[in-house]
């Protein structure tokens, strides 16, 4: 399922891919604390997520159900990335970070073994 989130829609996701599911006041009072969002704020946060197939709520309770996995959309994002960046060419994406940084052998090894498993 393709869902495209907003910053302020995955930080309920986050909160649900870490925690599992939550009540509203639940992720009201994490939210809070952690950005300082009100009540209001992030029942209307979490209003957008359901009407994006994004989150399901499941009464009694208000209970926030994440209908999406973390992957599914980390995933969907790089391809975005890809495609907007780099023209869909992953392999330019790759080359455009490795050349920003200089990789330890043992880096080396992990990306020559993830190749390996890819072909």
């Amino acid at each position: 399922m393709e869902v495209k989130l907003f910053d302020s829609e995955r930080r309920v996701m986050e909160c649900l891919w870490d925690a599992g599911d939550l009540s509203a006041k639940e992720l009201a009072a994490r939210l809070g604390a952690q950005v300082g969002w009100s009540k209001t704020t992030t029942y209307t946060v979490i209003k957008k997520c359901i009407d994006k197939n994004a989150v399901q709520r499941i009464d009694p309770g208000f209970l926030c159900h994440a209908l999406v996995s973390r992957e599914d959309v980390r995933e969907q994002e790089t391809n975005e990335l890809i495609q907007r960046n780099y023209g869909g060419s992953a392999d330019l994406l790759v080359a455009s970070l490795l050349g920003r940084k200089k990789l330890s052998s043992n880096e080396i090894s992990n990306l020559k073994k993830l190749i390996e498993e890819w072909e």
